[in-house]
């Protein structure tokens, strides 16, 4: 009996084994039919085709893009222009202030007062206003 079974055992697995074979036969046959008109020239000639497209597509949209609108931002250069906008703003300032006294004229400066500076009180009440204000910006957050 145990011999009878090996055997119907070892005939499945050859029908296994044949069925096998020939499904790959029949993927080859299918696989020669969908390459069958297919050669590497014919495969490599479309890839170059498509990277040529590629590349003018890039080309075109770089074109487009190179106005105003796609330029790109260098920082650097762009933060030493404000650098040197900043340094002739303030060169211009200076220049605008007027002259320097020298040491002569320094000595015939007039004499400060020694009495009371009659802003004293205006700046006090100032102080106390502003206080209340304050005070009044508090009490609204809440």
């Amino acid at each position: 009996m145990l011999t009878v079974e090996r055997e119907i055992s070892s005939i499945e697995t050859a029908n296994i084994n044949k069925e096998t074979l020939d499904a790959m036969k029949h993927a080859q046959q299918a696989m020669k039919k969908i390459h069958g008109g297919l050669t590497i020239d014919k495969v490599d000639q479309t890839m170059e085709d498509l990277r040529e497209q590629h590349a003018i597509g890039e080309e075109i949209a770089e074109a487009l893009t190179q106005g105003n609108i796609g330029q790109g931002v260098d920082e650097d250069e762009l933060d030493e222009e404000l650098a040197e906008l900043q340094q002739e703003e303030l060169d211009n300032k200076m220049l605008r202030t007027g002259s320097v006294p020298v040491s002569d004229q320094i000595q015939r400066m007039p004499a400060v007062g020694t009495g009371e500076i009659k802003g004293k009180q205006q700046r006090i009440e100032e102080d106390d206003e502003e206080e209340e204000l304050r005070k009044l910006q508090a009490e609204m957050a809440m």
